[in-house]
């Protein structure tokens, strides 16, 4: 890998899927309403920042353990601007997708990192906590369920939630409320870790494709994505890249861009 990037639960697993069912296997949805989660959404540029550009790097080293390439991809992304906060946020949404272990690993390489930083007179941008509190109980799930139908692009309805609604709930409610809210990351960057993982994840193409359209609801462009693929191409594997580019293309068609 070269350096030129700078310019409580056991569901990761379902989580994903679920969200892939609700946005991309002819789920019924519902037009989704303005929120205030809409707000979270940013304006469409045509290249992704140097920052931008670290996260999907870190998010698919991170879901193969390659370590070697995660504490470069992670210096960096420190180096592009990104805050310890930032950075550390990644690591830990991540868990939903490839597992705590990997996240537990990851968050231990970014505290090495650091480190080894701050004993070579490097002083990053100090982590914090987000800005406004989490909600809690019923407010909590209308939270969650606002973020998820705004991602999704619809209310999420179907057969696998008529199946298991508990798991509906723990998306709603964890994933799209506890997660989704904190402030410290913002959507694009919290979708650009989730295809930088699941691209370097074999067999988890459909949940791929469903955060790629995701990542264009939050106001990534099709050319942000397509430097995506090219960050990964040029910096991970061959295959994390055919991976992601065979899923823009197919989110490409299914949303008519």
């Amino acid at each position: 890998m070269t350096t030129d990037v700078r310019k409580t639960s056991p569901l990761p697993a379902l989580m994903a899927l679920c969200l892939s069912l609700g946005a991309m296997f002819n789920v019924t949805t519902q037009t989704a309403e303005a929120s205030p989660a809409m707000t979270r959404t940013q304006a469409t540029a045509e290249t992704l920042s140097g920052k931008q550009q670290a996260i999907p790097l870190i998010a698919a080293f991170m879901a193969t353990s390659d370590m070697p390439n995660l504490n470069e991809a992670l210096n960096q992304g420190l180096d592009a601007g990104l805050t310890i906060s930032e950075t550390r946020e990644v690591l830990v949404q991540l868990y939903a997708y490839v597992g705590f272990p990997r996240s537990l690993n990851a968050l231990n390489e970014l505290m090495t990192v650091v480190q080894a930083r701050k004993l070579r007179g490097i002083e990053d941008a100090p982590a914090r906590e987000p800005g406004r509190g989490i909600p809690t109980g019923d407010d909590l799930l209308a939270v969650g369920k606002a973020n998820q139908t705004t991602i999704s692009g619809g209310l999420v309805k179907g057969p696998v939630f008529e199946f298991a609604p508990v798991i509906n709930r723990f998306l709603q409610t964890h994933l799209f409320g506890d997660i989704f809210e904190r402030d410290n990351l913002d959507w694009q960057s919290r979708e650009l870790a989730t295809v930088g993982a699941l691209a370097a994840t074999p067999g988890v193409e459909s949940q791929l494709r469903s955060h790629m359209l995701a990542s264009l609801r939050v106001g990534l462009g099709a050319a942000q994505l397509r430097q995506v693929i090219e960050v990964l191409k040029a910096h991970g594997d061959a295959q994390t890249a055919e991976r992601a580019n065979t899923a823009l293309t197919q989110a490409l068609a299914a949303s008519g861009k």
